[in-house]
């Protein structure tokens, strides 16, 4: 029997890995399609002969792992840079996935779950899944919690926030919702998190 594919994604500050974490406790497969990513731009990863190609070495630091940094300055400020970026990483993520996921299957896993987080922005994902599980709170929680987190400026997590989809957008998406919001205490998000797990089979 074919595996549930459910696509789980939510803005920065959502909350959406904690929740990815809660639904491999409950025996969900996790498909992470930004470690992926981020395994692809490592030192020696598959884009990175690519991304020096496009964009010259000076996006790569000494130690040969894309320079995150100064991309994300240059994609910000530049649609087509980051429009070319996305050209190289997403076919790379797009093969790991598939490898991951026909493993999963072939394990005879009940539940996939792909956490990805522009799944909404990228059109190309809701074909691809049986389920899209969305983890919601409000902008303002998502903004206090970055800021905490990585010591961004409100301003910086703002313009990320500009570049994904807004949040009635990925409620519009949603077949199921899971609320995160600040007044959310861990405890009771497992118990949402084991009530949406059993929607899926688990």
């Amino acid at each position: 029997m074919p595996a549930l594919r459910v696509g789980l994604t939510g803005g920065i500050g959502s909350g959406k890995s904690t929740v990815a974490g809660m639904l491999a406790e409950c025996g969900a497969t996790i498909i992470d399609a930004d470690t992926i990513s981020r395994q692809t731009t490592a030192p020696g990863g598959a884009a990175i002969a690519l991304i020096v190609q496009a964009f010259g070495a000076d996006l790569v630091t000494a130690g040969g792992a894309l320079d995150r940094d100064h991309m994300r300055q240059l994609v910000f400020s530049d649609p087509d840079a980051k429009r070319q970026l996305e050209a190289i990483i997403h076919p790379l993520v797009g093969v790991e996935t598939a490898r991951q996921a026909a493993q999963a299957q072939q394990a005879g896993q009940a539940c996939i779950v792909f956490d990805v987080p522009l799944l909404v922005e990228s059109g190309r994902w809701r074909q691809q899944v049986d389920r899209v599980l969305v983890v919601d709170c409000s902008d303002e929680t998502q903004i206090s919690r970055v800021m905490a987190r990585s010591g961004w400026t409100r301003q910086m997590v703002e313009q990320v926030m500009a570049g994904q989809a807004s949040r009635m957008q990925r409620l519009a998406a949603a077949d199921v919702c899971i609320d995160n919001d600040g007044t959310v205490s861990l405890g009771a998000l497992a118990l949402l998190v084991r009530q949406a797990a059993q929607r899926f089979g688990l």
